[in-house]
């Protein structure tokens, strides 16, 4: 008989130590809280937990420029600074970039081998474009863990579903020529960054869900699911990767969407019934006590 099914945490403590500064809404309050909720919630020895690796160079050179990653390095070892309005780091950031990139790796190559895997780190990626940090993201960790299953892992395939309420720009334009990965993202139009428009198309791969604010939560969630259909049409995956932040949350102060914590759950239910592995990577989300629930929910339906 098959035993219970289990999930992998990944995490690492240097996302604690990335200091954005008083006032800023991605802190490591969002992190701990997660961490918090995962602990006090009864899952039992069906959730393991696993501290991650760094991201080795290699791997983050397949989506950043050289030149790019030493700025990044330069900016931390000089004690951090403001790479653009929203965009900071400290002392510790490049250390926590480069751990958040290596659980979303670690997280794809779980998923593959063993089990559904969440990586609850910061900051987060998707927004980070090959030369650019932007809109509180260094590395674009999903890419990273996307090109290391396609490179590395013996993936063929892997969708991409972002469900963060803002358009991953990043993520959009580094994979947007390339046919092996799909991307799906729902989000807020109008809203920051200002990309993500329906007809943006890539090269058949990119499958854009613009939607305004304030719809009915049921409306989002079958727009999402009917957009990922649409991606998979006679297209099948080898690991599907979730940019999972949890902005969309009624209440959160950067957006006006409706979801409630058990909508992420739904949608996790309805992917793991194609059968296809599945990981997920911490991107936005900024109240801490409704994250962790969304956080939670979404981790139990991939364990269920």
């Amino acid at each position: 008989m098959q035993g219970p099914r289990c999930a992998y945490l990944v995490w690492h403590p240097s996302s604690l130590e990335h200091d954005t500064g008083p006032g800023h809404p991605e802190t490591p309050a969002r992190v701990r809280a997660i961490l918090d909720e995962l602990r006090s919630v009864s899952f039992g020895d069906r959730l393991v937990w696993r501290e991650a690796p760094a991201a080795a160079e290699t791997a983050l050179l397949r989506v950043h420029s050289a030149d790019y990653l030493a700025f990044l390095r330069r900016t931390a070892s000089r004690g951090g600074g403001r790479l653009d309005p929203d965009t900071v780091m400290s002392e510790k950031s490049w250390e926590a970039a480069i751990y958040a990139a290596g659980a979303a790796l670690e997280a794809a190559r779980l998923a593959l081998e063993n089990g559904p895997a969440f990586a609850a780190v910061r900051p987060p990626g998707h927004h980070a474009t090959r030369d650019r940090a932007m809109g509180f993201c260094l590395i674009n960790n999903v890419v990273v863990a996307a090109l290391a299953a396609l490179e590395e892992f013996g993936a063929s395939r892997v969708l991409i579903i972002d469900w963060d309420v803002h358009h991953g720009n990043g993520t959009q334009d580094l994979v947007e020529s390339d046919p092996r990965i799909r991307y799906v993202s729902l989000h807020q139009w109008p809203l920051y960054p200002g990309t993500g428009r329906a007809e943006e198309r890539g090269v058949g791969n990119v499958f854009n869900v613009p939607r305004p604010p304030g719809l009915p939560r049921e409306r989002y969630v079958a727009d999402l699911a009917e957009a990922v259909d649409r991606a998979l049409d006679g297209w099948t995956p080898d690991l599907i990767l979730i940019s999972a932040g949890f902005d969309a949350l009624a209440g959160d102060p950067l957006a006006g969407f409706t979801l409630e914590p058990e909508d992420y759950a739904t949608w996790v239910r309805r992917w793991r019934g194609f059968g296809v592995p599945i990981a997920s990577v911490l991107e936005g989300g900024y109240v801490p006590s409704r994250i962790r629930l969304a956080a939670a929910a979404h981790l139990q339906a991939l364990i269920d």
